[in-house]
Parts: C-alpha cells; sequence; structure tokens
C-alpha cells in the first residue's frame, strides 16, 4: 500500500534574533560574534522565550498545534479525519502528559492513537517512519505526523556565558525553537507525493555522545550539572560521513541512480555544517533545500521546513531524498519521495 505525503505546516516562534543581538544581550564581545559567524554561520534563529523579559511567550504545544493546523489546512482536512498522531521530540514540555496529548486535545483529536518519540535530530524521520509502517499495515487511513523542539527551557537568562565553556555556549547560538507537521495518508490525492522510504538506524555502539540534555527532578534541582552540552568537535567529524552513507542506503536500496535525484533535504545542523554536507553528499545535480540560514536549527521541526519548500515545486517523476542524523547516541536516518502523478 502507497503512502502519500499530503501537506506540510510549520510554526516559527517570535522574530528573528541575530547574533548581534545575542552578543548584545548575553554582553558578549566582537570576537565572539566573529566566532559564531565563522563556526557556526548560522545568520538567525527564533525562540519561545522574551529575551529581555524572561517571559515564555509559546510552549512547545502551542508551536505543534499551530504547525498542525496549518498542514492540515494545507491539506484541505481538519482534525476529524485523522485517525493517528505520531510526535518526535527531545525537549517535550513535561515529562507527563505527553505533549503530543496536549497538542491533540488542543487540536480536538480524540478516540485515536498518538506515540511520542523522544529523540533528536533525527526524531521527525522516526516519527514519519512509525506513521508509515502503520498506515501501510491498515491501522490507520491518515496520520498527522509532528517534530518539534524548544531550546528555550534550557535558557538561564541570569548566567554569565561568557564564563560558559564552549561546549555550552555553542547550544545557544545553534539551536532555536519551532515546530513543523506534515498530514500523510493512503488515498491518492489529486498530485500524488510518494512517501517511498523511511530509515532509522542506531549506530552509537561503544562511541560516546555527541550531545546531552539533562532533566532535573526536584531532588537535583541544585545539581551543579550543565542543562545542555554538545561536543561540536565530534559532530563536525561525524555527520558529514554519516549523511554521506545514509544517502548512499536509501539510493541503493530503491534502486535509484544518483544522478537521476531531483531534490536532497540535507542535515540542518548549522549554515556552515550544512553547506561542507551537501558538499560531501555530491549531487551536484540535485536542487538543495535548505531552511535553517532563516530558522536556525530547530531540531525535530526541520524536515517538515524543507517539506513545506519541496512539496509545492515537485512535478510528475521528481524524486527526493531526506538525510537527518542525530548526534546524542549517532542516529542515521532517510527517507525518499517520489511525485507519481497527475
Amino acid at each position: 500500500m502507497d503512502v502519500y505525503v499530503y501537506s506540510a505546516g510549520s510554526m516559527l516562534p517570535g522574530p528573528p534574533v541575530d547574533i548581534p543581538t545575542l552578543a548584545r544581550r548575553f554582553r558578549m564581545t566582537s570576537i565572539w560574534e566573529q566566532w559564531v559567524e565563522a563556526f557556526i554561520g548560522t545568520p538567525v534563529r527564533h525562540y519561545s522565550v522574551d529575551l529581555d523579559t524572561g517571559e515564555a511567550r509559546f510552549s512547545l504545544a502551542d508551536l505543534a498545534t499551530t504547525a498542525a493546523e496549518r498542514a492540515l489546512a494545507a491539506a484541505g482536512m481538519t482534525a476529524a479525519d485523522v485517525d493517528l498522531v505520531v510526535m518526535g521530540t527531545s525537549s517535550p514540555d513535561m515529562l507527563m502528559p505527553a505533549t503530543v496529548n496536549v497538542v491533540a486535545d488542543q487540536l480536538g483529536v480524540d478516540g485515536v492513537p498518538t506515540y511520542q518519540l523522544q529523540s533528536g535530530c533525527t526524531g521527525a524521520v522516526q516519527a514519519l517512519d512509525v506513521a508509515r509502517h502503520m498506515l501501510r499495515s491498515g491501522a490507520a487511513r491518515t496520520a498527522l505526523v509532528l517534530g518539534a523542539d524548544s531550546c528555550a527551557k534550557h535558557f538561564d537568562l541570569t548566567a554569565d556565558v561568557s564564563a560558559l565553556p564552549p561546549e555550552e555556549q555553542v547550544n545557544g547560538v545553534l539551536f532555536g525553537d519551532g515546530a513543523g507537521a506534515a498530514v500523510l495518508g493512503t488515498t491518492p490525492p489529486p498530485e500524488p507525493v510518494a512517501l517511498r522510504w523511511t530509515q532509522v538506524h542506531c549506530v552509537g555502539h561503544n562511541r560516546p555522545p555527541g550531545q546531552t540534555l539533562n532533566w532535573f527532578g526536584a531532588a537535583e534541582r541544585h545539581v551543579l550539572r550543565p542543562a545542555a552540552v554538545e561536543d561540536y568537535r565530534a559532530v563536525q567529524e561525524a555527520v558529514p560521513p554519516m549523511a554521506v552513507e545514509t544517502l548512499d542506503e536509501v539510493l541503493d536500496v530503491l534502486g535509484w541512480d544518483r544522478d537521476g535525484l531531483d531534490y536532497v533535504l540535507p542535515p540542518q545542523l548549522s549554515g556552515r555544517m550544512t553547506a561542507e554536507i551537501q558538499a560531501r553528499l555530491d549531487v551536484p545535480q540535485a536542487q538543495e533545500v535548505s531552511c535553517v540560514g532563516e530558522t536556525g536549527n530547530t531540531g525535530n521541526a526541520l524536515p517538515f521546513f524543507q517539506l513545506e519548500r519541496l512539496l509545492p515545486g515537485m512535478v510528475t517523476g521528481d524524486r527526493a531524498v531526506g538525510v537527518a542524523i542525530e548526534s546524542s547516541k549517532w542516529i542515521k536516518a532517510g527517507f525518499a519521495l517520489e511525485k507519481v502523478g497527475p
């Protein structure tokens, strides 16, 4: 049974925040700004928290609900049409209730299976994978798939950022907040784009995590442990070859020629990293679909931002492959799309 991607939608909170704004807010030097530009290369990001007042303007559920509403509207559907909801996130609003269920409640979706996958940057593809398998099995006909993350909850606006080590500083400029959604189903739409393949491989055996996010319970609230740490050097070394491996694996399993690929959706880690990965993928004839320069790294929302840009431009016969790599415990994920009509 074929599975089709009907639409995608997204949501970014607040205005874009550029590097000079961050530098002024956290009293960083011009040398720091130059380091961020050279090392990260991501011009802007969006936050759910007001950096001046500390006010939280959006919850993760708020962002995901808006993205879902936009995806459903783009598909010409309502919450009543949804019979499966799957969400990928690394930063839920709370441990319980699951954010996916709060989103379902806010949408008015009830009486259907819901799943929340706790994962980093591959969580969106993992959610697509679960939805695809359930749709193919006949367990559902229409699925709402969500990916959302918020780094704002990890911000300590009173911290002396200049005193933090680089592995903690990098998270504040690398990541932003956002949510994305896609509507999938088994009934061919007028302009069908088939989800041909999804795959997820954990490859972290005997490898230290490249990124760590900590939760703190009441008994641990005074523990001196950073909320977020990233080994960006390890990410720089490991992610590009993993991305190449994933692209090759997807093309191989589908029997697609590299030269026949029309679009590629590379991992959106940062402006600099995305450019490096795209060059390593070596598909010059394929159009790159990237958004990190406008959105920042929004984690599990990113593939849906890419899909939102991709879908309107596809014509019959077009093929696209998306790649996502998670550095927390090293996961390779990929998906493939083909426009098959009308």
